[in-house]
Parts: C-alpha cells; structure tokens; sequence
C-alpha cells in the first residue's frame, strides 16, 4: 500500500473573500500535486500575530506526524525580517521570524532552526507582498517531495519572540491571569490552565473541589462561583467558567457572546481565589 504524502497545512490572515490562499494551494499543487493540503484556520483577525500564534499552537499537534505547518501571518512581509523552517520532534513548521511560533517554542525544544534563504526552492519572479505565494508555499512543497529542511539555509539559534503573560500566585493563593483569546463564539480564552488553578487549590491546604462555591473568578466586576464542567451546567445567558479544549480556563456564557456581556478585551484581568 502507497503511504499518503505528509499534509501540509496553511494558517494565515488572508480571510475567505479573496484569491490568496488558494493561489497558494495552486503553487503547492504544481509541485507536489499528491499534495494534502488543509485550511488549519485561513481567516486569522488581520496582522495578529500572537492570534495566530495560539490558534497554530492549539490544532498542530492534532496532525499526523510528518506534517508541515505554514503560517503566514505576516505583518513584516518585504522586509528584512527572516524567514523561518523549525524542526521539531514531531513537525515542520515554516513561518515568518515575528513571533508567530513562541506558543511551539515554548511547549518544546526544537531540533534545528533554519533561516530559509536558498531561492532554488522559492518562485522565479518574488513579489514584495506575497511571500505566502512566491516562498512559502513553494518550499512547503519542496519538503513535502523530499528536501532536506537543512538544505534550505544556514541553521540559527536565536529567533523572536512574544510576550507569552503568564498567570501570577500571589503568596495568599490568589491567581492573577489575563484575557489572552477571544474565539468567534465570544468566549474568552484566558492563560490560566488547568494546572495553575490546582496551584491555588493547593495553597489552601485542602482538598477543595474545583467545581464547589468555594473557589471564585473575578472578571469585569462579575463573580463566577464555580468551574463548570459543560455548558449545559448553567442556564441560557448566564456566565460559567470551563475548561476549553486547550486547555485553558475559559469564561463563556451558556449560547451567549460573553465578551459582549462582559465588555471585555485581550489583556483584561482574571481573578482566581479561594473564598
């Protein structure tokens, strides 16, 4: 039986309106025509980075192994900023060097780092705009068939990073978190998970369920007495805490939008103490 090609996936701020990301599946598919070649999330808020970089971070690892990751999200496009091929255990990502891969580089050490310069593996003519086209999209198809990462420039060690907030304990138990996320449900993502929350668990010496009145989230001037473990735990409209599937403590409202109930942006603060 033939093995499959490796998938290549694409994650960019292109949207669904114009021509872009399939003019990259186009340049892939010339290639590699075997190619399988996935939408991971094509419709990235525009220029947000570090957007980008939670999303590719929380749906990569759902790939077979072997799979090439392409984010575009790419702000610095035609400029001298790098160009990036990271090898880890499991992926290949190809990205811009804007801090699009600190949520990969943060879970896991890479193997190698490549700063991807050898124009053999990129279009004849490159257009200043259009990297996603022109270089990406034709290297993802080049490894796809065979070449070695390594063969595509000089491997480096240093390479841009975001800010990743983390949540703060403060010595009374009381843990400090911000909105990092905001999915298109209005649920927001904050970067508080499940294992800093049993921190807090711990500092009051007991055995306190999660899911009893005595833990609290703050947020916006609301109080949510609980972390529940479904949706469906609490009434239509009123605001919960849950667990998403990354992970991370989300405040949602049972089918409602809880960023518009709660006025809430990227960067405002979660509160999590013991009562």
């Amino acid at each position: 039986m033939t093995k499959p090609p490796p998938v290549i996936t694409l994650l960019n701020d292109f949207g669904l309106l114009d021509g872009y990301t399939g003019a990259m599946k186009g340049v892939i598919l010339q290639i590699s025509p075997l190619a399988q070649i996935v939408d991971l999330c094509v419709n990235v808020n525009p220029q947000d980075v570090f957007g980008g970089a939670y999303i590719l971070y929380t749906a990569h690892k759902y790939f077979p192994k072997g799979s090439v990751h392409v984010a575009v999200v790419d702000p610095g496009v035609g400029s001298n900023r790098k160009i990036l091929c990271l090898k880890t255990k499991d992926y290949i990502f190809l990205a811009p060097d804007n801090g699009i891969l600190s949520f990969i580089v943060d879970d896991e050490e890479p193997e190698f780092i490549i700063e991807v310069t050898n124009d053999k593996y990129f279009l004849p003519n490159v257009s200043n705009t259009f990297h996603g086209r022109d270089i990406f999209a034709p290297v993802a198809a080049h490894i796809l068939n065979g070449v070695n990462p390594e063969e595509l420039g000089n491997k480096i060690s240093k390479i841009e990073s975001l800010n990743l907030p983390r949540p703060v304990l403060s010595p009374e138990g009381v843990l400090t978190g911000e909105i990092i996320y905001i999915d298109s449900f209005g649920n927001t993502v904050t970067n508080i998970h499940h294992k800093s929350v049993e921190r807090v668990r711990s500092s009051a010496n007991n055995n306190v369920a999660l899911t009893s009145g005595d833990i609290s989230i703050e947020i916006a001037g609301k109080k949510i007495l609980r972390i529940s473990e479904s949706y469906a735990e609490s009434n239509s409209g009123e605001l919960l805490a849950i667990f998403g599937s990354s992970g991370y403590l989300e405040i949602a409202a049972n089918r409602e939008n809880a960023k518009n109930i709660l006025n809430v942006n990227k960067g405002d603060k979660v509160v999590i103490k013991n009562n």
